[in-house]
């Protein structure tokens, strides 16, 4: 296994909290961190560079104050950037990090040697997330640090590999910090994710029903009634496929049979409010459109974040404990 040396006796469980669009910002952040694990969110999530700058400034502050406090140090944080040409404040926004020391950047959609220099120019770490294994050997030619195998079932803009296969391939040509997301809600998944072959795993979903996630109400209780069933990976709503609630794209009344892909893709824009969805004006991607992974059928309530990671943390450790000769039948 290769854990980060940045990371070491800083994680309670070996968790890192995904950037989730719209739902991740400073508090949520900065409870993961208090927690034990690693909390993150993207540079999009804050309307401006400007803003960026104020949230680095405010996570920064308050993490040091709790190690003040405490005397203990709080696990790192990341920011995730989008590395797509439609995105107009990549390099504003990666000044912004380097200026703050962000001690993980989180790159998708492009993986190149400019992020990872600036990153590593003064320590930080780079993490990128691929959905097979051509992007995984691209990321891993420009020197990242870590590698997220995003497989099967996650939220957002999923892949469609099994994690079994996703994660022996890599493993082959990558001896990194490997991550591995998708379909992960409890403890015991964790503790499978690492007989797999990760070093840490990336829960999205989960972290969506928690009291410090930014989400309106009515989605959260949407996380507690869905069952994987209600997932639904498409490209028709965002351009690129991902993985949305059937009840969310029913109730802003659009018909996914009749409906054609977006004509472009635009990352740089997602916060725009005058976004809108070719079929509907008041149905738009994320916002009014909700995505979750296929573990969303194993959230059955929404946690305060220190709960979750308590909850989380209780079954790990169980799995951990686990005999296989205690469970073998013979």
């Amino acid at each position: 296994m290769s854990f980060p040396e940045s990371f070491i006796n800083r994680l309670r469980i070996p968790v890192v909290a995904a950037p989730m669009f719209l739902a991740s910002g400073p508090d949520l952040v900065i409870e993961c961190c208090r927690a034990g694990v690693v909390g993150t969110f993207p540079a999009l999530n804050q309307r401006s560079t400007q803003g960026l700058d104020e949230w680095l400034s405010a996570i920064n502050e308050r993490l040091a104050q709790h190690e003040q406090e405490t005397g203990t140090k709080a696990a790192p944080y990341g920011v995730n950037l989008i590395v797509h040409k439609s995105n107009p404040r990549l390099q504003q926004d990666l000044e912004c990090c380097v200026k703050h020391k962000v001690p993980l950047i989180i790159t998708s959609l492009g993986a190149v040697s400019e992020v990872v220099d600036a990153v590593h120019s003064y320590g930080g770490l780079v993490f990128h997330d691929v959905v097979n294994v051509r992007h995984a050997k691209k990321a891993a030619s420009v020197g990242v640090d870590g590698l997220i195998a995003v497989a099967a079932g996650a939220g957002g803009h999923a892949g469609t590999l099994s994690p079994f296969a996703l994660v022996n391939e890599i493993r082959q040509f990558f001896d990194k910090t490997l991550l591995l997301s998708g379909c992960l809600s409890t403890g015991r998944d964790i503790a499978a994710a690492q007989m797999l072959g990760a070093d840490l795993v990336y829960m999205g979903t989960r972290f969506l029903a928690t009291t410090e996630s930014q989400i309106e109400g009515g989605y959260k209780n949407l996380l507690v009634e869905a069952q994987s069933a209600d997932v639904v990976y498409t490209p028709q709503i965002s351009g690129v496929h991902a993985n949305f609630l059937q009840q969310s794209i029913s109730a802003a009344g659009l018909d996914l049979a009749t409906m054609e892909k977006p004509a472009h893709v635009d990352f740089g824009a997602e916060m725009a409010e005058e976004k809108e969805s070719v079929a509907d004006p008041q149905a738009r991607p994320w916002i009014d459109i909700w995505s979750a992974g296929q573990g969303v059928g194993g959230i059955s309530e929404v946690l305060s974040t220190q709960d979750l990671v308590s909850l989380l943390d209780k079954q790990y450790r169980e799995a951990l404990d686990l005999s296989f000769n205690d469970k073998l039948v013979c």
